[in-house]
């Protein structure tokens, strides 16, 4: 089991991010250096289709969330974790 967390985009993301982007790389990073972050980033068109990261845990994944200078500075107006059942060794 995995836990998918989805970012839903501020409104103008593009000109919000920049000023938050080296706090949430280093957040990003403290989370993949422990093992609990496992993949992350925006899907093709941000503004209107979000991101996402892949956690070992729902606790990572909702900690994440909760301290990520994107969301405590309004570069995400929502999130919410999924969890996803991954497919190895084919269908």
């Amino acid at each position: 089991m995995r836990h998918v967390l989805l970012y839903d985009s501020a409104d103008d993301v593009r000109s919000k991010a920049p000023a938050w982007l080296p706090g949430h790389r280093a957040h990003s990073e403290r989370f993949r250096s422990d093992g609990s972050l496992l993949l992350i980033g925006p899907f093709g068109d941000p503004q209107n289709q979000g991101s996402m990261g892949v956690f070992a845990t729902r606790q990572a994944a909702e900690e994440f969330a909760r301290t990520d200078p994107f969301v405590l500075n309004g570069v995400i107006r929502r999130w919410r974790v999924r969890d996803w059942n991954e497919a190895t060794g084919g269908i």
